[in-house]
């Protein structure tokens, strides 16, 4: 095979942006991006795609892995530039928009991003940020507005808006060549669940791979509608952003992910697909009045992080959605898909192993590490806390939970619960109600021997619970030895549908 050279006849860099290439041609009059009253085909956002990569290059200045930042909500602006970016060579990076401005502008030093595209509502935030970087001196960064493309403000701040930066570029000019598809296209930053954020570099393989994966697994078919309920920062949203021009989709954009824009744009636009963090299902669920009409539509979604507990499925399920619960690393370029339905929980086995000559762990063993925490071992029995949150969300007061490890004198560690109660039900539900609940209900080794109530769980700028705050705090506190009480008023209503009384509680005791 020595004597047969890579060639054009024989070989190709992979990189999703051949995506966009064939689609303007493949699927060039369907639509690819719809925003409030604003729609364009995939031949359009090619068009402005090639202008914007254009421009990059020739005003900006931007060159080969030159990292160009951005921060924004789903909007066209941020789709189109996980496309226009690399085509002019240069490397992606989106912001999380819910982090500060010291975070913002540590990412902006630590990437070295030559230029900064942010959304018009943050103006503030950028004022902010600037002064961090200055008083750090370092040079800042080309400032690109990005106004609203539905109802244009006019508000003006940095040197060009975006509008106007793409129409500075000339689509007759070729975009950059790929020529080593171990190329960097994207450089992300974890959210910081359990350290201190990384940032991660995606190559031009790894986000075609990633995709084509995604789509495969998931089953997507030709042509989907897809909702953006995750934000495009997370993992390129999960590299769907390259995916949906492989498969010609709409990319319906909503600006911010409340239950009324979800449900108005899935009725209005029959939307196929979605994808979201599981606290999306909280933010439906609290409003579920909105999908009563959804009939015969099902949506499918695909969600990640923590498995979502079977009621919560169920509940979710019931109004329309198909769900997919699948886990992934930020470091592992995308999700891997483990499983459907009603049931949560890990399934398929993935390694994504890296070299171990010097001593460095796989993704998925360093994976399997975080996501041991999540069994409670106590008396030399294996606890699943996500076993114990399913049977608490079952409990018609509760609205969230997260159930950790702590400390015990007798048996180790026992379970802790940390609720949050849903707001008809706060202040009117004792500690001892719920622990006897679970009593009742599950293994009564399994039950929390302490329960926690808080107004709001910890979460990360992803919206993920942070159970290491709350197996921090959980350390401080010892298992009580209960003795036994008067009959109390549990809820029970998943069983018999009316609150039970619980005739005789004996001491807890392990089993």
């Amino acid at each position: 095979m020595d004597r047969f050279p890579k060639c054009g006849a024989n070989y190709a860099p992979l990189s999703p942006v051949t995506f966009l290439q064939r689609a303007a041609t493949v699927y060039s009059d369907r639509t690819s991006i719809i925003y409030e009253s604003a729609r364009f085909t995939w031949s359009q956002t090619h068009h402005r795609c090639l202008r914007l990569a254009s421009a990059l290059r020739s005003v900006l200045n931007i060159k080969k892995n030159d990292v160009v930042s951005v921060l924004a909500p789903n909007i066209p602006a941020i789709y189109e530039m996980h496309f226009a970016v690399p085509m002019a060579g240069a490397v992606l990076n989106t912001v999380n928009t819910r982090l500060n401005a010291n975070n913002i502008a540590a990412i902006l030093l630590h990437s070295e991003a030559k230029a900064f595209f942010f959304d018009y509502q943050s103006i503030k935030l950028v004022h902010e940020i600037i002064h961090e970087l200055i008083s750090k001196k370092t040079t800042l960064p080309r400032l690109i507005l990005i106004d609203d493309i539905d109802t244009p403000t006019g508000v003006r701040f940095g040197e060009f808006e975006y509008e106007e930066l793409v129409a500075r570029g000339d689509p007759r000019e070729p975009p950059h060549v790929l020529e080593d598809e171990w190329d960097a296209i994207a450089l992300n930053y974890t959210s910081g669940t359990t350290s201190a954020p990384k940032g991660v570099v995606y190559s031009h393989r790894g986000a075609y791979l990633s995709s084509m994966s995604l789509l495969l697994q998931w089953g997507v078919g030709n042509e989907p509608v897809y909702l953006w309920s995750l934000p495009m920062f997370h993992c390129n949203g999960w590299t769907f952003t390259w995916g949906m021009a492989a498969r010609g989709g709409a990319n319906v954009c909503i600006r911010n992910t409340t239950a009324e824009n979800i449900h108005r744009a899935i009725t209005q636009h029959k939307v196929t697909h979605m994808c979201c963090a599981p606290i999306v299902f909280t933010i439906i669920l609290k409003d579920d009045h909105w999908f009563q009409p959804l009939g015969n539509m099902m949506v499918e979604v695909l969600t990640g992080g923590a498995p979502p507990p079977a009621p919560l499925l169920q509940r979710i399920e019931r109004l329309g959605f198909h769900v997919t619960h699948a886990y992934g690393l930020t470091e592992a370029t995308g999700q891997r898909r483990s499983g459907s339905g009603g049931a949560s929980g890990a399934g398929c086995r993935k390694t994504n192993k890296r070299s171990s000559k010097h001593g460095k762990a796989s993704v998925f063993s360093h994976w399997q590490t975080l996501m041991s925490k999540d069994v409670i071992i106590s008396g030399g029995e294996n606890i699943s806390s996500v076993e114990v949150e399913e049977v608490l969300y079952r409990n018609p007061a509760v609205e969230e939970v997260a159930v950790v490890a702590m400390p015990d004198v007798h048996w180790g560690e026992t379970p802790c619960a940390f609720l949050k109660l849903k707001k008809e039900f706060e202040g009117t539900v004792k500690e001892e109600e719920i622990v006897l609940y679970c009593r009742e209900n599950m293994s009564k080794f399994m039950a929390p021997k302490k329960v926690v109530f808080m107004d709001e769980l910890p979460r990360n700028a992803n919206g993920k619970i942070q159970k290491f705050e709350l197996r921090d705090m959980a350390k401080s506190f010892r298992a009580p030895a209960m003795a036994a009480r008067p009959p109390t008023r549990m809820m029970n209503k998943h069983r018999s549908g009316e609150p039970q009384m619980e005739h005789q509680v004996m001491a807890l005791s392990r089993l």
